[in-house]
């Protein structure tokens, strides 16, 4: 691990295409990856195909969820940096993110905008368990 990464650090860390306030509890043996205990949500993940990103005509139009509190995820260290904020409580960070991409994705006149949307509805209602209504948004 880097030498001003630590155990017990705060960090910010980016897994996949969302970004995470967490804590390191560990490093992997080469010291190439820090463990982060996840525990609150800056940016949710980017639905959609990773590697072709913005496109629906793809074999799989995937549905990411955040991950969730005190997930552990093995990130490198390169996606790991120190962070010294107030750390918000999950469920309220959870929710500000999606409302932060909705907002995003509705500004966005799009066929895959309209589908990411259809996915962020459908894990608030079946992964999140909300009931947000667009209208308060």
């Amino acid at each position: 691990m880097d030498t001003y990464l630590k155990e017990g650090d705060k960090v910010t860390a980016i897994y996949k295409t969302g970004r995470y306030i967490g804590e390191i509890i560990g490093k992997n043996p080469k010291g190439t990856h820090a463990i982060v205990k996840i525990l609150a949500v800056l940016k949710h993940p980017v639905q959609g195909d990773l590697h072709q990103p913005g496109e629906t005509n793809v074999p799989l139009f995937h549905e990411r969820k955040a991950l969730s509190f005190k997930e552990k995820a093995n990130i490198p260290l390169s996606h790991v940096k120190l962070y010294s904020g107030s750390i918000p409580e999950y469920s309220n960070s959870l929710f500000e993110a999606l409302m932060t991409q909705k907002k995003e994705l509705k500004n966005e006149n799009s066929i895959w905008a309209s589908k990411s949307l259809e996915s962020l509805r459908k894990l608030e209602k079946d992964t999140y368990k909300l009931n947000l209504e667009d209208d308060h948004q």
